[in-house]
């Protein structure tokens, strides 16, 4: 067995991973329309990216109302579950594993995504400064988000019902578990982060209401699949990304992962801030978060093979995404064991089209012919 700390296979929720290698979520928008649904190239995508030891889904929302750029599938429909079977059959076909990110953007939407209705978050608050992908009559492009409405109380609880039977819905569509999108600045970051709730009731004010949201949505999913072990959670403690801040992060989110810990939840993914300029997240947070959390943590955030391996060494972390690499490498896995260079991608393919710039990436092997 290889002594390199990112080939050590790894037990995940009854799933034995061959390496401790993560292909994150990224939305790549090429869902099927009308509809919103994943495809044939959807499936030769991921498939293609098999060799990761967990593949995590783009960003799939739960429900109409939970969708905040133009062409991402949702897990809502019958149809969108049969796509998504396209999928996890081609990359079981491939020796991979796979989690649906279960995704609801709140306030990063805009009415016309959502049939002309406003879009719901914690708080009446507009995300300032921040743009959503739509399809523009044809003309795609990215546009201010919309002024949202604050949810009821009765209208929270739908919701979690919604995150439960889209958990079952991942799973009758044949992923192994669901990983919730609580980072980023979308829903669920909106009830945690104290700058974008300033609600009075039960979901607001204190660290205990902030939390509860996430806590409900988290036990939800867990009902959902049938196994806590198949749950992951995601979060961004430091990335501001979006417009939500957090006054007191470390306090939040040592709290948040204790929590989830209680649960029972099979692992944390922390999106590190990743922009040129962003703040590390320092190594204490990170130790402290390890100590409140019992079960598998993974870090997403620029990481080369070189930082993988030494997080892997020092503990902190179990698992390491390597987000844009994926895009242009789909062998990313050999290429880090061999120390192969690493192909860049083309940034105008990234949104929307077709197989250019999607699943036209050469292998390593293909590359050399």
């Amino acid at each position: 067995m290889s002594d390199d700390p990112l080939f050590q296979p790894l037990h995940l929720g009854g799933l034995e991973l061959p390496n401790r290698i993560v292909m994150p979520p990224m939305t790549r928008s090429r869902a099927s329309q009308p509809g919103d649904e994943a495809n044939d190239l959807m499936a030769e995508y991921y498939a293609q990216r098999a060799s990761a030891g967990l593949i995590v889904s783009e960003g799939t929302w739960i429900s109409p109302m939970g969708k905040g750029y133009a062409w991402t599938p949702g897990i809502y429909t019958p149809a969108q579950i049969a796509g998504w079977l396209k999928v996890t059959d081609a990359v079981h076909a491939a020796g991979g594993h796979m989690f649906a990110q279960l995704w609801h953007v709140g306030r990063l939407s805009h009415t016309s995504l959502l049939s002309g209705r406003t879009p719901v978050s914690s708080s009446a608050i507009q995300a300032e400064g921040v743009k959503v992908f739509i399809d523009n009559d044809g003309q795609p492009g990215f546009v201010q988000a919309s002024m949202p409405r604050a949810l009821d109380t009765d209208e929270i609880q739908d919701i979690v019902n919604q995150f439960r039977q889209a958990a079952r819905n991942a799973m009758a569509a044949g992923f192994d578990g669901v990983e919730l999108h609580a980072a980023n600045g979308y829903l669920v970051n909106q009830f945690l982060d104290s700058n974008a709730n300033t609600r009075i009731d039960r979901y607001g004010g204190s660290l205990e209401n902030r939390l509860r949201f996430l806590d409900e949505v988290a036990r939800a999913l867990v009902e959902g699949t049938g196994d806590a072990a198949r749950v992951g959670i995601r979060l961004a403690p430091l990335t501001t990304l979006n417009g939500c801040v957090d006054a007191a992060p470390e306090t939040t989110y040592v709290s948040a992962v204790r929590r989830l810990g209680k649960i029972g939840v099979g692992y944390i993914h922390i999106a590190e801030a990743d922009w040129d300029d962003a703040p590390d997240m320092p190594l204490a947070f990170k130790r402290q978060l390890r100590a409140a959390f019992p079960g598998v943590l993974i870090y997403a955030g620029k990481y080369t093979a070189e930082r993988a391996r030494n997080a892997l060494r020092e503990g902190w972390a179990d698992l390491i995404g390597f987000g844009r690499p994926f895009v242009a490498n789909p062998d990313l896995p050999e290429r880090l064991r061999v120390g192969a260079a690493l192909a860049e991608h083309h940034r105008e393919t990234l949104f929307g089209g077709n197989a250019k710039g999607f699943t036209d990436y050469p292998t390593l092997a293909q590359a050399s012919l």
